[in-house]
Formats: C-alpha cells, sequence, structure tokens
C-alpha cells in the first residue's frame, strides 16, 4: 500500500506523548489482544519491530473477526474512512498506523493533534458502556470494547 515511505524518529519510542495523549494500550498489546480482525499490517512488517508480532493475532489470507478480542468485526472499510477525509496520506492505512508510527517516535506537527482529537472523541464510548453495562462483564456492547481496543483504550478495564 505505501512504498519508499521514510520518516525521522525524533522522541525515543514509547515517551515524549502530547500532555492530552494518554493511551492505555501499546501497538504490540494490541496486536497480541486481536484487532482489526487479524489483517491489519500484515504486508508491513518489516517497518516495525519484530518483538512487536511474537503474540499478534494475525490472518495470513482475509480478515478473520473471530481473531478480534471480542469476536465482533467492529471496523469500518478503509474506502470508508476515506470518504470521510480521515485518511492522510502519510498513514494510508489511518489511525493504528499514525499510532504505531507515532509510538515510535515520528512527530508531525498538526496532524499528531488531529489524530490525537480523533482519539479523544472515542471516548464517549466508555462513558456509554459505562452507563448500560455492569462493571465487569465483558460481554456487555462488545462491538463497543472492540471498537475502543482499535483506538488503544483498554475497555477490558471497564
Amino acid at each position: 500500500m505505501q512504498q519508499g515511505y521514510r520518516y525521522a524518529l525524533t522522541a525515543a519510542t514509547g515517551c515524549e506523548f502530547h500532555a492530552e495523549f494518554r493511551p492505555g494500550l501499546m501497538p504490540p498489546d494490541m496486536l497480541a489482544l486481536g484487532v482489526f480482525a487479524g489483517k491489519y499490517m500484515t504486508d508491513c512488517r518489516q517497518e516495525f519491530p519484530e518483538s512487536w508480532f511474537g503474540q499478534a493475532r494475525l490472518s495470513p489470507v482475509t480478515r478473520d473477526p473471530s481473531l478480534n478480542y471480542f469476536g465482533v468485526d467492529a471496523s469500518q472499510p478503509l474506502s470508508v474512512w476515506r470518504a470521510k477525509g480521515w485518511i492522510h496520506p502519510d498513514d494510508p492505512r489511518g489511525w493504528f498506523q499514525w499510532y504505531c508510527r507515532y509510538f515510535r517516535g515520528r512527530r508531525m506537527p498538526g496532524e499528531d493533534e488531529r489524530q490525537i482529537g480523533r482519539w479523544r472523541a472515542m471516548r464517549r464510548h466508555i462513558a456509554q458502556i459505562r452507563h448500560h453495562c455492569e462493571p465487569g462483564d465483558l460481554w456487555c456492547r462488545r462491538r463497543q470494547r472492540q471498537a475502543l481496543l482499535h483506538w488503544a483504550y483498554d475497555s477490558r478495564k471497564l
């Protein structure tokens, strides 16, 4: 999907995050839990540390929602993301690709703030889960919980 793209790592891995950006999961944690039906990042592994993929739940052929932690599909097609203008040309796979690169230390003024704003907007789902689900009931609102995992919120702790 993206070839020849290069970027500078200007922050230490996993450090120096924007003050308002405090994700609950790191990219390798998300991959190990099962996100994006196992199909995300299967064609760009060489860009990221091999250690990220040791426990990753990936599908070699096609999307498989059973690989997601909550066993449900909680993704919109990339075409929807493109149509809504959510995709930056530097990150054609979307938010998670941005987050992986941000986590590694890439910084893009303006784009970082935009993506962090989108991440913050996902908090509304936390409020809905707390309002509608008993504490500890992981199977209540599974699709919302899976979507939160896609955005680095650890919905297992709600």
